[in-house]
């Protein structure tokens, strides 16, 4: 996890997460918040993301929560229960982090698109479902439901992807469990199986961007 020294992609630590920002020279001025899977970091998501929207500006987030060499967003119990506390803590948390961060460089939250892996994709669903509004386009890769109280959130003006691994024994199953609450809270939601595990690639990769194509954000 080396950290780079360039203003472009430099790790930046004023905000309450650290972060990278990427910004093409022929920005669109999109942009895409990337929330990387437990036991890595940040820029595990950069790739994939350039892959996806290659004239966004990338906002690759780390999570707080050290776990081996690597960081995620909240706690665990069991590979798939988790601690409700630390998921409500660092979810608001993070919704504070997506109003400072798009008021330091100019962004255009109506504009902006979440990509979650795993845990970061559980992150998304969870600021989804306990602040509305904040996220209304995200693409969630291997995600499942984590919290056990859900509020009675109106999700109507949130368009989700998901994108399960056919092979992916551990949390394919809760994939559709997700896909029935988001829907009962009115997102839109366009769910996907692609023949891999729990790992993520181009499969994903062409499956978000022609999916970002189909709901793009407003024009300005």
């Amino acid at each position: 996890m080396t950290e780079e020294t360039s203003q472009d992609g430099a790790l930046q630590r004023d905000l309450a997460f650290r972060y990278r920002l990427f910004s093409p020279a022929a920005s669109t001025g999109e942009c895409v918040f990337l929330l990387h899977g437990s036991g890595v970091d940040e820029t595990t998501l950069v790739p994939l993301a350039r892959e996806i929207a290659p004239r966004a500006v990338l906002i690759a987030v780390r999570g707080r929560l050290v776990q081996e060499d690597g960081f995620r967003w909240f706690a665990r119990i069991t590979p798939t229960r988790f601690e409700q506390q630390s998921i409500r803590t660092e979810t608001d948390a993070f919704a504070g982090f997506i109003a400072d961060a798009t008021t330091r460089h100019g962004l255009d939250l109506s504009r902006t698109a979440f990509l979650g892996y795993s845990n970061g994709a559980n992150l998304v669903s969870s600021l989804m479902l306990l602040h509305p509004g904040l996220v209304e386009r995200a693409a969630l890769l291997r995600p499942m439901p984590v919290l056990d109280d859900v509020p009675a959130t109106d999700l109507s003006n949130a368009r989700v992807l998901i994108i399960a691994g056919a092979a992916d024994l551990t949390y394919a199953p809760f994939a559709p469990a997700l896909v029935t609450l988001l829907s009962q809270h009115r997102a839109e939601l366009d769910a996907r199986i692609v023949p891999s595990g729990h790992e993520f690639g181009g499969a994903d990769a062409a499956i978000v961007r022609q999916w970002l194509k189909a709901v793009p954000a407003p024009a300005e």
